[in-house]
């Protein structure tokens, strides 16, 4: 009797082994389907994983000589700079735009963004927008690019700048990025930051005489300015570079032979983040709403690295009145009609601005003043203040936008949206409880009462 009961088992235990090697016998086509669609991904039948191309750089001497499949081909420009082409099949963003009609525009009003989101609630009566994962968004392309002024010492510091701009927004608009350094790029520092750039990347050297003590500046006088601001422990006091990098970003960069073939520029500087999606051509926006400086943060300047700055911003009120707008933004910097200055600057390691305004007679007067009154050397004038004075004297305030809805982080401090839907519809990641608009050392709460913008409920609610 066990005998047949083993035998039994035998046979039930046969009899489910067939069963199973039929079934999949029948069904081998599934898993040979799932392999082959793999494969085709990585072959770059859909070529959404790389771009135009397929695969990645096929050889080191590609990689070498700037040759990305993502980018084209480098060569080296007049001025010595390096650039590389476009991801496009030979296209520029301009000629990608042109082929498609450009969106309508309507008058801004400044509580509501054209960024939309999944659930579709902010205002984009403006702007078509863009898929999620959309490649290229349709519309024409402004005469724009991003700038950088970074040393090949930044290279990992500002790949993580590119990687937040390109996930956010360049991904979709594949604009130009320009690098700008007082010395040489190297190798590493142009095929790290060329394969990560969907545009054309351009890498310029800085002319030394932008970079210099001018003939006028008393060398020893500065050099006792600076040991000076060492002892007393101020920020950047004692550094020579870093006054030489806010003299040329308040008064070269928009003068680089490589600037000058652009009407707009929005900077980027190492290790910043960007919290949402930007569904949106900033640039085209800054255009069609006749913008022409802007910012996300803002805040008071440090009382001691500009105790003569005022005086020299009299002195050309004094000799341009002409370039003084009739609708300035005088109760943004002053407390008392510009008698003295309240301190309040943007700042400047983000904004995104018109290059003609500051190649203007008005702007380069207003620097050229300021530079021969030697605050950059004597004292440590900031190219934040330098900037936000020069936009609030010789702009219109309707000419300075505030972006509310480009979440953004430069150490130490945040901006990110109150509106809790506005973050979830720009899948934005930053924590609100730290940002810095309606803090008390902010100055966004005055740029929004001079501009008779209402506050953000939430932002009432925490006053």
């Amino acid at each position: 009797m066990a005998g047949s009961t083993r035998y039994m088992r035998y046979i039930v235990v046969a009899f489910v082994f067939i069963v199973v090697l039929v079934f999949l016998s029948s069904s081998s086509g599934g898993p040979s389907k799932h392999l082959e669609s793999a494969q085709a991904i990585m072959r770059g039948e859909n070529t959404r994983w790389w771009g135009s191309q397929v695969g990645g750089p096929s050889n080191k001497e590609e990689m070498a000589s700037g040759q990305n499949p993502a980018h084209g081909n480098s060569n080296l420009g007049s001025q010595g700079d390096r650039t590389s082409g476009d991801s496009t099949s030979g296209k520029t963003p301009l000629e990608i735009g042109k082929e498609a009609a450009s969106a309508p525009t309507t008058k801004w009003n400044p509580n509501k963004s054209p960024n939309k989101g999944s659930s579709g609630s902010s205002d984009t009566s403006s702007y078509s927008q863009t898929p999620a994962l959309a490649e290229t968004a349709p519309g024409e392309r402004m005469n724009a690019t991003f700038v950088t002024l970074a040393r090949n010492s930044d290279v990992w510091e500002i790949s993580r700048s590119i990687r937040q701009v390109e996930d956010r927004f360049n991904r979709k608009y594949n604009y130009d990025w320009v690098f700008l350094n007082d010395a040489d790029f190297d190798e590493q520092f142009i095929k790290v930051t060329t394969a990560l750039v969907s545009g054309k990347t351009r890498y310029g050297k800085i002319p030394v005489d932008h970079w210099s003590y001018p003939s006028f500046i008393d060398q020893q006088k500065a050099k006792e300015a600076r040991e000076d601001y060492g002892r007393r422990k101020i920020i950047y006091g004692d550094s020579v570079s870093y006054r030489h990098m806010c003299r040329y970003e308040s008064g070269f960069f928009f003068r680089h032979p490589l600037m000058l073939e652009y009407e707009w520029y929005w900077r980027v500087e190492p290790s910043i983040e960007l919290f949402c999606d930007i569904n949106y051509d900033t640039f085209k926006f800054m255009a069609d709403h006749g913008k022409k400086y802007s910012f996300v943060l803002s805040l008071y300047e440090y009382v001691e690295t500009i105790p003569t700055l005022w005086d020299s911003v009299k002195k050309f009120m004094k000799q341009y009145p002409q370039h003084i707008s009739d609708d300035n933004s005088m109760s943004f910097l002053s407390d008392d009609g510009g008698i003295t200055y309240n301190h309040c600057h943007f700042w400047s390691n983000f904004e995104i601005g018109n290059l003609d305004w500051l190649r203007s007679s008005a702007y380069v007067d207003f620097f050229e003043l300021l530079d021969r009154d030697g605050g950059f050397f004597y004292e440590r004038w900031g190219d934040a203040p330098v900037h936000s004075i020069g936009a609030g004297l010789t702009l219109n305030k309707s000419e300075i936008h505030f972006f509310n809805d480009i979440a953004y982080y430069h150490v130490p401090f945040t901006h990110c949206p109150v509106s809790e839907q506005e973050r979830i519809d720009l899948k934005c990641h930053c924590n609100p409880k730290e940002n810095f608009d309606w803090n008390g050392y902010s100055c966004t709460a005055r740029f929004f009462e001079v501009n008779g913008i209402e506050k953000p409920a939430e932002a009432k609610q925490s006053d």
